[in-house]
């Protein structure tokens, strides 16, 4: 570390050093984006170990060039190039993510929870390294039937159903013997996952025109969201304790 010398200079730049602030570098990009055609862009940024930020906001389909469907459209959402609802499941960008383990990473939703989702904010800034956050963000290809004015609403009954989890991943905790992982909220009322869907023209859809087919495609919607939260449990229940080690 350079030290100052007691020269006029340095005593005047030492008078302002509240103003000298660390630069903070923020990347905001959609879905499309981070799932899809930017993925390798994205991994290579977070495979690094530089202090750089990326919020998605995943609105689980293309929205700015028509509603294509994406690697993060999830199973029977219905969209361009899944007009019968999409048949595989979409991509868990945050578990990749943790699979590097330098990286900090937070799952939120402002609906669901706002002092969580800017507690994400802070400790993503405060991260020496890259960090990730995924931003639940109800689209108006979502066809919200309560209407784009209750997107909150809709945001926080699709974490209250398993839908949509929230977590945050810190890497520092780790270094502290503590589980990285720290889940958001409490285990999901799966008897409201129906509500969800339904409450939404993009699977509503499919069930009107083709009743059967779309039974068995939000049957496994369920279950990959039933075997993604039963995956973060096992993760966010491991003993990082040092002797454990």
């Amino acid at each position: 570390m350079l030290e100052a010398c007691d020269c006029e200079a340095s005593k005047e730049i030492l008078s302002l050093k509240q103003y000298l602030v660390k630069k903070s570098q923020w990347i905001f990009g959609g879905d499309g984006w981070a799932y899809d055609i930017g993925y390798g862009g994205v991994d290579h940024v977070l495979a690094t170990n530089e202090d750089v930020n990326i919020l998605v906001m995943d609105t689980e389909v293309y929205s700015n060039t028509g509603g294509q469907a994406s690697k993060s459209t999830p199973t029977g959402a219905v969209a361009k190039f899944a007009a019968a609802g999409k048949s595989y499941k979409k991509k868990d960008l945050a578990a990749i993510a943790m699979s590097y383990g330098h990286i900090y990473i937070a799952q939120v939703s402002m609906g669901a929870n706002q002092q969580q989702y800017l507690k994400a904010l802070a400790e993503a800034e405060a991260h020496d390294g890259p960090s990730l956050i995924i931003a639940y963000s109800p689209c108006i290809n979502h066809g919200v039937r309560k209407g784009m004015s209750k997107s909150q609403t809709e945001m926080k009954l699709a974490t209250e159903c398993g839908y949509w989890p929230i977590f945050r991943y810190n890497p520092a905790l780790e270094a502290e013997g503590k589980n990285p992982l720290i889940l958001d909220m409490k285990e999901p009322n799966w008897d409201k996952y129906q509500e969800y869907l339904m409450g939404e023209v993009r699977y509503a859809t499919l069930k009107k025109a083709n009743p059967a087919h779309a039974e068995e495609l939000f049957a496994k919607n369920k279950f990959d969201a039933q075997r993604r939260w039963r995956q973060y449990n096992r993760l966010a229940a491991m003993d990082f304790s040092p002797e454990k080690k």
